[in-house]
C-alpha cells in the first residue's frame, strides 16, 4: 500500500528523488516489453541506450504506476516516446 502511494505521488515530481532503484526499473521495462509497441522501441538503437544510461528516463520509469498507466493509455505512450525522443537528440 506505501509502494503503491509512493509511486503515485512520485508520478507528478519524477526526478525529485535521487535514488535509483535499479530492479524495480528493470521490472518495468520488462512489463512494457511485453507490449509490442515498446518492443520496437527498445531494440530501436537510437533510444536503447536511453534505457541504461539516462538518469531522468529511468527515473521516469521507476515509477510502477507510471507504467501501468503507460501501457493502458496512449496519451501516456506519446509523453514517453516525446521524452526519449527529446533525450535522444542530446
Amino acid at each position: 500500500m506505501f509502494a503503491f502511494l509512493f509511486d503515485f505521488l512520485g508520478a507528478f515530481t519524477y526526478g525529485s528523488n535521487t535514488s535509483l532503484d535499479t530492479r524495480k526499473i528493470d521490472k518495468n521495462i520488462e512489463l512494457l516489453k511485453q507490449q509490442d509497441w515498446f518492443k520496437r522501441i527498445y531494440e530501436d538503437e537510437k533510444y536503447h541506450r536511453l534505457f541504461f544510461t539516462n538518469r531522468t528516463i529511468r527515473v521516469y520509469l521507476q515509477s510502477t504506476y507510471r507504467v501501468k498507466r503507460i501501457v493502458r493509455n496512449e496519451l501516456a505512450q506519446e509523453k514517453l516516446l516525446n521524452l526519449l525522443d527529446k533525450h535522444s537528440r542530446k
